[in-house]
């Protein structure tokens, strides 16, 4: 890399204060064969010869898989409706109103997204998107550890394992205690977590349908963290609310989660935008922007920022976050989304991920030697364990055309034989069946 000399002193400065050698240790990471280092472009191309250079290169991109992923991003149907209005001229630059007064069009809209999440979630407010899942997590960690005045922190370990190392990131200076709660099987182990409750813990944090796809009923969590004035954080998949009850009817006190399943692409990894609604009684511990409805000096319906408590706006030491960037167009595509599907519309779509999921289940745990590992009920998203490991079997498949699921021993050590599969309404019975003809093939011929 190339920088000039004042930068290159600046920058070996930050690196040797955050303890990293160079920049690019800090893609290490990433497989070396996944890094591109230059495009290869010959020198003295036109503008049109270097675009069609690059749509060449990102042609060579396999767009075209057949997918059963899922741990966090869904490969969902998106009504063409969600991006002819996401794409109107008004609503593709929107990003922050700093000046509110005259960006009435951006915040209605944000308004009405607010509305939408908090009808879902059953929760009385809720801020105008966060950047992603896993940040909106951690954020309403810090969010309990203020409302109780408390450090002690109870995770399960069904929670998707990318945000548990995000909520790690966040309190690593904190003077707090983490503690995460083993699974028992392929849940919360409940009696643990009933156990691990007392007068120092600032919330439970729960995620359901956890990480490997089992629900669970947190209402006995929920009855014992409020008997001693702690909060239940719950993560959720929003697409699983078309059939199950809402965060706040199991007594959750903060909903959060990944609203890329909601009329946002998979787009390689992002991007999304996180949620986070909470009861009006916490609301002055809400982080972001909260966009109030209120009236102008002509008694006209307007729309204003309330409640400003971010460091862009108030003193830094007294604002409920420092990093909260607000997602507007991918939160505006969920609520284009959410409006375009309807209630109705809702409950069918969840009830369809459902069923295709159990004839996933059904059919491909008839293979030999193949067994699921879910006890507790599952939506769309359950394990199989087979009988050798699942890298090779993943690897076998995606060379047919099919992105078999994620193998769970990169997070879960133990469980290298176990593959966690997602099933949603886009995949059809016959790419179903395909799959199971194929993992058959792997495993036994």
């Amino acid at each position: 890399m190339d920088y000039c000399s004042h930068s290159v002193r600046e920058i070996r400065e930050m690196l040797s204060e955050i303890g990293v050698p160079s920049i690019e240790s800090l893609f290490s990471p990433i497989p070396a064969e996944l890094r591109t280092k230059q495009l290869d472009l010959p020198e003295g191309l036109s503008e049109y010869e270097s675009l069609h250079r690059i749509t060449d290169l990102a042609g060579s991109t396999l767009t075209d898989r057949v997918c059963f992923l899922g741990g966090g991003a869904y490969d969902h149907i998106i009504p063409a409706a969600v991006g002819a209005l996401a794409n109107r001229a008004e609503f593709v630059t929107a990003y922050t109103p700093y000046q509110p007064e005259s960006s009435q069009g951006t915040l209605q809209a944000l308004f009405e997204y607010q509305t939408a999440m908090c009808a879902l979630t059953g929760m009385e407010v809720t801020n105008a998107s966060m950047y992603d899942g896993a940040s909106a997590l951690a954020e309403s960690v810090l969010m309990a550890m203020r409302i109780t005045d408390r450090k002690r922190v109870l995770v399960d370990e069904g929670v998707n394992p990318v945000y548990r190392r995000v909520i790690a990131t966040y309190l690593v200076n904190h003077d707090c205690e983490i503690v995460e709660i083993p699974l028992r099987k392929d849940l919360a182990d409940e009696a643990a977590i009933l156990a691990g409750i007392d007068d120092r813990t600032a919330c439970v944090v729960i995620q359901n349908p956890n990480f490997l796809g089992s629900i669970l009923d947190i209402r006995k969590i929920a009855e014992k963290a409020h008997s001693v004035e702690a909060l239940v954080v719950e993560s959720i998949y929003p697409v699983s609310l078309g059939i199950l009850e809402s965060p706040a009817a199991r007594g959750a006190d903060i909903s959060t989660g990944d609203g890329q399943s909601l009329g946002n692409p998979l787009s390689f990894g992002g991007p999304s935008f996180g949620f986070l609604a909470v009861k009006k009684t916490h609301i002055r511990q809400l982080p972001g922007r909260i966009v109030g409805e209120t009236i102008d000096r002509d008694g006209k319906r307007a729309f204003v920022l309330t409640l400003q408590a971010r460091e862009q706006h108030i003193k830094r030491h007294k604002a409920t976050s420092n990093i909260c960037s607000n997602q507007s167009l991918c939160a505006l595509r969920a609520l284009f989304h959410m409006s375009v599907i309807g209630r109705e519309g809702f409950a069918e779509l969840a009830q369809l991920n459902l069923d295709l999921a159990a004839y996933a289940r059904k059919t491909l745990s008839a293979i030999k030697g193949v067994k699921t590992v879910n006890e507790a009920p599952v939506f769309n998203e359950f394990v199989l364990e087979l009988p050798v490991e699942t890298n090779m079997v993943v690897e076998k498949l995606a060379k047919k055309g099919y992105y078999a699921g994620i193998p769970l021993g990169k997070f879960y050590p133990g469980r290298e034989k176990q593959l966690l599969v997602a099933v949603t309404e886009k995949r059809t019975k016959s790419e179903i069946d395909g799959f199971a003809r194929l993992l058959e093939e792997s495993l036994w011929r």
